[in-house]
């Protein structure tokens, strides 16, 4: 399973020795891991995640460019007509951002389209239960789903939710595993890694537990953590 760090804010740096797969930064400014400096440059195979609650098309797109962005964690009530603004606003702005750079210089390599795209990734909150049937719409306009724990701030809660709610999940669409783990969810991830419910998530998405205060990870037991995650 692929590892995103998420909450990234103080020792970014430090978290991308350990070469995670994801890191996520938040950009929601009521989250104590609002993050408002500048991304380091990161070792190559991390991808960037932004990750917002209900945020304008446009600010969200203007954060992409500003910050290199790969993809985005839609964290809030976000619809799929959202979702599919989104995507194809930024792929207009990239390619007319494109098409100024190839009149202003003539050796200009046009980017492939996959660099002129966002991946988007569409949360989903869930406690006991869970109802499937509106991922449906979302199908379409969204490269993964992530479940995370329901609870009163959007994310970084500090619990798991029932796992075994996943065992009903109805699609084929690679999903991230979020909310609240940690070191002692290892033997838990290791059992459910072994059940049908995990035929399809794609990465294990970790952040409060992992912190010694909002947006500063403890290096020492996130280096456990992957290093124990695909034994």
């Amino acid at each position: 399973m692929k590892l995103k760090v998420c909450g990234m804010k103080y020792n970014t740096a430090d978290v991308a020795i350990l070469q995670p797969n994801y890191l996520g930064f938040i950009f929601y400014g009521k989250s104590p891991r609002n993050f408002e400096s500048a991304i380091p440059e990161l070792p190559k195979g991390i991808k960037k995640v932004g990750v917002f609650v209900d945020e304008k098309v446009e600010i969200i797109v203007d954060k992409i460019e500003k910050h290199q962005l790969y993809a985005v964690q839609l964290h809030g009530n976000e619809s799929p007509e959202y979702c599919q603004k989104l995507k194809r606003h930024y792929e207009k702005r990239s390619d007319e951002v494109i098409s100024f750079k190839e009149k202003d210089c003539h050796d200009f390599s046009k980017k492939s389209r996959n660099d002129t795209s966002i991946e988007i990734i569409k949360v989903f909150s869930i406690k006991d239960e869970f109802n499937f049937s509106v991922l449906n719409e979302y199908e379409d306009v969204c490269d993964y789903f992530l479940f995370d724990t329901k609870g009163k701030l959007p994310g970084g809660n500090g619990y798991t939710f029932n796992w075994g709610v996943l065992k009903d999940y109805p699609s084929t669409k690679p999903y991230f595993l979020s909310g609240g783990i940690g070191l002692n969810e290892l033997e838990k991830i290791k059992t459910f890694k072994e059940s049908p419910a995990s035929k399809y998530c794609y990465a294990i998405d970790v952040n409060s537990k992992f912190e010694i205060e909002p947006g500063l990870k403890n290096i020492e037991e996130l280096e456990k953590f992957k290093h124990e995650l695909n034994k």
